[in-house]
């Protein structure tokens, strides 16, 4: 990989020359965070040239009416439509309306360190990576979604990702949002369309399937907050585990161990029940996993205050088993193989 424009000497006085960067954000729904977003973006201590492309799905508030005014304020963002609402469609929009070497994804309630871009720069120049990103630092307020963030931020929640549970700088299969050359984009041809979750990692696993590299930088954290309820969180991690079978069924050989245990043990979970009345030690599979969760929930919950704390085993067994039962019940028609026309449309959207 070829690195961007590096440092140069004047004189004595040493400069460099920082990459333009396309900030490109697919936002729905988001007229409460979006102008703090952006502004945060545009605000970044970073010496480089910053364009923001919105791209804005079919919204029921008045977030086309504040990408509107932001872009009427400012020349360096510029707005265009999302008709389909759906984030890869929208990224894929966002990054044909851009035009800069360097492609950074933001969400539109996201709230970035000052110096992320700066980071992600130099990560991307000192790694010759393809994509660099950070840690999904989960913040919460509630005591429920304070209850989520330790658990996101766990083993025993997420398992051992490191955009989630932090660690050394290195090579990664995936990372939160991402900043990317965009001839890797291109190289690859975009976000696949098909999948309306999982499509970060889909898209790295792309990357690192053509020869490039994949790069966590903790030095890039970006606050995140948790759903709200349970409800909420479990229809999150239903459809994570559902479009993350879809990948597995996609790209043979993704799957380890891992990610089988969620759908393993909502499956040991249900024969217990279903074999107790007829064998009673069947009781003794749903019971050892209370009895799992509440440990670890001793364990993962120092610090956190008593109200928070009680939810905790209620928040692990939302994930693990809204996850499993969505990786479970994936449907097969999910994975229809996209016709060669929609692959010749993608790839024309990059080339143009």
């Amino acid at each position: 990989m070829k690195p961007f424009p590096d440092s140069r000497q004047t004189g004595q006085t040493p400069t460099r020359d920082w990459p333009p960067i396309s900030v490109i954000m697919p936002v729905l729904n988001e007229e409460r965070h979006l102008r703090d977003a952006v502004m945060q973006v545009l605000d970044q201590k970073y010496d480089g040239p910053i364009e923001v492309v919105i791209s804005v799905g079919p919204s029921r508030d008045r977030t086309q009416e504040v990408a509107d005014a932001i872009a009427a304020e400012d020349s360096r963002v510029v707005v265009v439509a999302n008709p389909t609402g759906r984030t890869p469609n929208g990224l894929n929009v966002a990054v044909a309306a851009s035009s800069n070497p360097v492609i950074a994804r933001v969400d539109g309630h996201a709230m970035l360190p000052a110096d992320y871009l700066r980071a992600a720069v130099e990560t991307l120049e000192e790694t010759g990576a393809d994509n660099v990103g950070g840690i999904m630092a989960a913040e919460g307020v509630s005591p429920f979604e304070q209850a989520v963030a330790c658990a996101m931020t766990s083993k025993i929640g997420v398992g051992n990702a490191r955009f989630h549970t932090g660690g050394e700088a290195g090579p990664a299969d995936t990372v939160y949002l991402g900043v990317f050359r965009r001839e890797a984009l291109d190289r690859v041809g975009g976000y696949d369309e098909h999948f309306q979750r999982a499509q970060d990692w889909e898209m790295n696993h792309r990357i690192r399937e053509t020869g490039g590299l994949v790069w966590f930088q903790p030095r890039m954290r970006v606050s995140y907050r948790p759903r709200p309820n349970a409800r909420a969180l479990a229809k999150q991690y239903f459809h994570y585990g559902r479009w993350r079978r879809v990948v597995s069924r996609t790209h043979k050989g993704t799957i380890n161990l891992r990610y089988l245990a969620p759908p393993a043990a909502v499956l040991a979970i249900v024969l217990g029940l279903v074999v107790s009345p007829f064998f009673w030690p069947g009781l003794l599979i749903p019971a050892a996993y209370i009895v799992a969760i509440l440990a670890g929930s001793v364990l993962t919950g120092r610090g956190l205050s008593p109200a928070a704390l009680l939810r905790l085993p209620l928040v692990y067994a939302t994930m693990h088993l809204s996850w499993g039962t969505g990786f479970l019940t994936s449907p097969s028609r999910l994975s229809k193989t996209r016709p060669e026309a929609e692959r010749a449309r993608l790839q024309d959207l990059f080339e143009d």
